[in-house]
């Protein structure tokens, strides 16, 4: 288990950073990468590495400061300095955007560094947008709370303005980009009695919390919360530590996947109040009251409560209650529950009910495989079953386990690494200046350093006017989500289409990390394939990218914002963005963590216009795996995840949306059917994107899914007249495919899932709030 001077301890096996080895290196390399040379003594190689970096597109790039260190700006980190005033000019510096006249810009990102140290804090860090607050990973920074701490949390990423009826500086399910790492927050100095949170993260996609430890009061009457999350559309969060509290976690949003988080000590470990989705992988509960408290109950838009949630791979222990919901269900789905794999030790009761009922027992100590709470359903029956019962569990496929859990890896950070075995690119020619091709540039510095240096994109725009192709065994790190943004005459055949980037050469095998990465167009772009990955792991997770986005249209750059591309206009060919965003060749395998894969529906950076930008395809998988997706499509005309021939997929927690300006046109309009990569067939009546296509496919399991349609031409008569219609089907499989879907919780659609074309699964069937959810689905009835 990957862990920083003990502050994450270990709960399920993830491969830390390791060295390299190739059978061939880059032209300037004499000897494989090997281990960080870093001096025990020594800060984490981001605060030595020099600032290159730049937002191409802010009004002043020579001057603007992307990367900033607290204590450039007076910051202490003395334990008895009041630092917050420094801290929160470190982050404002620069005419960012906030404070409630600005609702996104990608022209003003900061990386915000905290060297090691206590920092005093007595009011809210405010985490404005597109902000990484990143500490030492080598020694993790303490923002600690002030006894006379006010505020409604230690970092808040959302702030209610004062006097403004509710109001906050970000509209919640737009608030994207955000990255905090690599810190302890610590309330223990606040009494017990006062209500202290250490993160108030109400955020969208594109954003993640890692490496995190929060230690709060542990007297009976506390009033403290690790996390406070009342609304958004997330989003990622992993590798956190909760110690005390009343909650470990207070949270409702849309969709999130929460991966390894340790909670020992609260009274109560997590607090549902409302979801449409959330997958919880590889959690551990050590001596709380309760472990989940679902508020439960509410069937309706108005009152919604948490309609799905799904634990996979926790450990339970000396913690009475591992559920409690706040309603009975009296036999009918009101909150869908999954559980998968989960190992007890010492609890009394499984799952009851706020008013005392206990609705599973358990076995006390021991494994449950699988159990669940909801509507059941099972090959082309639409008639579905109700069931507080165990089911048959799917046989997972052995290569996408560590350990009989779903194998999981920890984000690299280098920590042992010093700058030394740090190659800038931009020390190598390239510019990121958004206007300079170079490709030639970034070429050359992979094919001379991969293998042997970590190769650092300093923040920028890249262009790049032919495909990049990066050697299996390459390391690629960014700087606040540099953007490599592919354009020209080479990417312009929909009947030949071409990858900007190539990760790995077709049938290669060994390892890749990348991370804090923007794959990105310059529009007009209808032959491109964005990412093609071929790069099969030499071990399980060996090959992976984490925190690293594709990002089609809406940014200053693309050609592709609403200047060009406004909704209801026809601007003939002049708005494509790809031909495809992310390519998973055959051979291939990996381990993609907190990806978002969005085809723009607004812009970022002009006047927020909704605009219509066209991506023929989002995820095109067929792999033979094994295979980890953690992230989300969105806004693609053909499909969001297309699976075919494919195996050995894990997928946990998927979010679609459809394009809002479909059905005009439909699918595969302004794009064409291309067999040679196994395009779905649409059925008579479907005219919008499929959300999920699985065909000639074996072991693919997915752990929640979000699947939303909310629009028609951008019109939501269809949402809103109650008869949720935007769409008649969004998710199918053949008739062939081994694949079991859990969780499955639909917006605006008639029928949540089909065989081969036909509806299966009509939601209203499921209404579980604003969304409606299917608890499971499998090709043989797996009832106990």
């Amino acid at each position: 288990m990957f862990a920083v001077n003990g502050l994450l301890s270990v709960i399920f096996t993830v491969f830390a950073s390791v060295p390299l080895l190739a059978n061939a290196l880059g032209s300037s390399c004499t000897a494989p990468l090997g281990p960080g040379n870093a001096a025990a003594s020594a800060p984490y190689w981001l605060q030595d590495m020099p600032t290159r970096g730049t937002s191409a597109f802010n009004a002043n790039p020579s001057t603007y400061p992307v990367r900033r260190n607290v204590k450039d700006y007076g910051a202490k980190g003395d334990g008895t300095t009041d630092d917050t005033a420094a801290i929160n000019a470190a982050i404002a510096d620069g005419s960012r955007c906030g404070e409630g006249t600005c609702q996104s810009s990608t022209l003003t990102p900061a990386l915000v560094f905290f060297p090691t140290g206590t920092y005093l804090v007595s009011s809210p860090v405010i985490s404005w947008y597109y902000t990484q607050l990143i500490g030492d990973a080598k020694n993790p920074p303490t923002l600690l709370a002030a006894a006379n701490f006010t505020g409604i949390a230690m970092i808040d990423a959302d702030v209610y303005i004062p006097g403004g009826n509710g109001a906050q500086w970000y509209q919640n399910q737009n608030n994207f980009f955000r990255e905090v790492r690599n810190f302890v927050i610590d309330l223990t100095r606040m009494p017990a009695t006062t209500s202290a949170t250490g993160l108030h993260w109400q955020v969208s996609q594109g954003t993640s919390l890692y490496n995190l430890r929060v230690e709060m009061s542990t007297a009976s009457n506390t009033a403290h919360q690790g996390i406070f999350m009342e609304n958004g559309s997330g989003g990622f969060m992993g590798d956190l530590v909760f110690n005390g509290g009343k909650f470990g976690m207070f949270v409702g949003n849309q969709q999130f996947t929460v991966r390894n988080v340790t909670i020992n000590n609260a009274q109560t470990a997590v607090s549902q109040a409302w979801n449409w989705g959330w997958t919880f992988q590889g959690i551990t509960i050590n001596n709380c009251q309760i472990g989940f408290e679902v508020t439960t109950g509410g069937i309706t838009q108005s009152t919604q409560t948490a309609g799905a949630q799904t634990i996979i791979d926790a450990t339970v222990s000396n913690t009475p209650t591992f559920i409690q919901t706040t309603q009975t269900s009296n036999g009918t789905l009101a909150g869908s529950l999954l559980l998968d794999n989960i190992k007890l030790n010492n609890v009394q009761t499984v799952v009851s009910t706020a008013q005392g009922i206990t609705v599973f027992k358990g076995p006390g100590s021991g494994t449950i495989s699988q159990w669940a709470q909801g509507n059941v359903y099972s090959g082309t029956s639409g008639s579905g079953q109700f069931v507080q019962s165990s089911l048959t569990g799917p046989a997972k496929p052995s290569s996408l386990l560590v350990n009989g859990n779903i194998a999981s890896r920890t984000r690299p950070q280098y920590e042992a690494f010093s700058t030394s075995q740090i190659i800038s690119v931009k020390t190598q020619g390239a510019k990121g200046d958004g206007t300079t091709d170079d490709t030639s540039a970034i070429q050359a510095v992979i094919n001379q350093f991969w293998g042997c240096k970590i190769i650092f994109f300093d923040a920028g725009t890249y262009v790049v006017t032919n495909t990049i192709t990066i050697p299996t065994g390459t390391i690629i790190t960014g700087e606040v989500w540099p953007v490599i943004l592919g354009t020209g005459t080479a990417f312009q055949s929909q009947e030949s289409p071409k990858p900007v980037v190539q990760v790995g050469a077709p049938g290669s095998t060994g390892t890749m990390e990348i991370t804090d990465i923007i794959f990105s167009t310059r529009g007009p772009t209808p032959g491109a394939i964005v990412v093609e990955w071929n790069v099969k792991g030499s071990s399980a997770a060996a090959a992976g990218s984490w925190d690293t986005h594709i990002r089609l249209g809406s940014a200053q750059g693309t050609n592709l914002g609403s200047a060009q591309c406004v909704k209801l206009v026809d601007h003939g060919t002049n708005c494509f963005a790809a031909f495809m965003a992310l390519h998973l060749t055959p051979s291939s395998s990996a381990y993609i963590e907190a990806m978002w894969v969005w085809n723009g529906d607004h812009d970022l950076d002009g006047d927020h216009q909704q605009v219509s930008v066209f991506s023929g395809r989002g995820i095109f998988s067929e792999s033979a795996g094994p295979m980890w997706l953690i992230g989300t499509a969105e806004h693609h005309v053909l499909y969001q995840y297309s699976l075919v021939n494919a195996a050995n997929h894990y997928l946990g927690l998927i979010q679609t949306e459809s394009p809002y300006f479909q059905p005009s046109p439909g699918p595969p309009a302004p794009f064409s059917i291309n067999s040679a990569y196994h395009d779905p067939s649409f059925p008579s009546g479907l005219d919008h994107a499929w959300a999920l296509n699985v065909q000639s496919s074996t072991n693919i399991l997915v752990y929640g899914a979000g699947l939303y349609s909310f629009f028609q031409n951008y019109d939501q008569t269809c949402l809103n007249n109650g008869t949720d219609n935007c769409q008649q089907q969004i998710a199918g499989v053949d008739s062939s495919s081994s694949l079991s879907i859990y969780s499955l919780s639909t917006v605006g659609t008639t029928f949540q899932f089909s065989v081969n074309g036909t509806g299966v699964i009509n939601q209203a069937k499921n209404i579980d709030g604003f969304a409606s959810t299917a608890t499971s689905w499998t090709r043989l009835s797996n009832v106990v």
